[in-house]
């Protein structure tokens, strides 16, 4: 028996042993993914915006010139229309998402999974598609438009609005109902349950949802492609207009403008949802 207890902890050092270079070994094949799917394209549109001129393994000289060109441009004018056309539908989406969720709460059965197909359907189609239908359905009148800022709104709201809607329907399903229970046994009317109890107790999955919609909003360029008129250029267009001519370092700088502003605005939203769930 005594010999059977000393085999019992050689095998658990063993295992104990095994386990910790496992663990090593799993974190060096997960961060050597990691750097070359995400790192290393990063790593080389990084280098490519400060590049001077690149025509061996690295660039011969680095230089800030795309940076300053791309601030004294059109590129700005394409950011801020990105940041406002983020924003705009990301709100609108933040708010019917929000409406719908709380609707479709305490449904049930067979209409419930339908209404929830109908939400998610935009974000199974592709984007192209529903910049194709778009175009198709408001090029003629009654409802023309067609060369409009509105029809970019449309599309990226059509977009963004599944991924909503499924995160605020998450926050809902995790939220207790003792809270609300207790509110309405206290004489708390409906509307203000929603405003005092439920929507701050939500408040961390409704500023998830917003960050989510912004940052596919700001990326989008399949659908934006096919409807934008030419007085409502995204920077993504801006992005692939230039690398369509040819001018690979400045869509480097701008796409580099664009990941550090999304970055920027959704650690702001993260430091916020942070405080939502510490007051929670």
């Amino acid at each position: 028996m005594r010999c059977i207890g000393w085999l019992c902890h050689i095998l658990e050092a063993a295992v104990l042993v095994w386990a910790k270079w496992g663990r090593i070994f799993s974190w060096t094949v997960m961060a050597a993914l990691f750097g070359v799917i995400y790192g290393l394209p990063i790593g080389v549109i990084a280098l490519a915006s400060i590049s001077g001129q690149w025509n061996d393994i690295l660039p011969s000289h680095l230089t800030l010139a795309h940076y300053a060109q791309a601030l004294k441009t059109e590129s700005a004018d394409q950011l801020q229309i990105s940041v406002l056309t983020g924003v705009a539908a990301s709100a609108a989406a933040l708010l019917s998402g929000t409406w719908a969720a709380l609707a479709l709460r305490t449904m049930k059965g067979l209409p419930k999974r339908i209404l929830d197909a109908v939400f998610f359907i935009p974000s199974a189609v592709p984007s192209v598609s529903i910049g194709l239908g778009l175009l198709v359905a408001f090029s003629q009148p009654p409802v023309l438009l067609n060369g409009t800022a509105l029809i970019v709104f449309i599309a990226h709201f059509l977009l963004i609005s599944a991924f909503t809607y499924g995160n605020v329907s998450a926050g809902l399903t995790r939220l207790p109902p003792e809270y609300e229970q207790v509110a309405e046994s206290l004489g708390a009317r409906p509307f203000y349950r929603l405003r005092r109890v439920t929507l701050p107790l939500i408040m961390p999955y409704l500023i998830a949802a917003f960050s989510l919609s912004f940052a596919l909003s700001m990326g989008e360029l399949g659908a934006t492609l096919m409807i934008y008129p030419p007085g409502w250029v995204t920077l993504p267009i801006g992005i692939f207009s230039l690398s369509d001519r040819g001018a690979i370092f400045e869509a480097a700088t701008l796409t580099m403008i664009l990941g550090t502003g999304t970055l920027l605005v959704l650690i702001g939203l993260s430091r916020i949802s942070t405080k939502a769930s510490v007051r929670e």
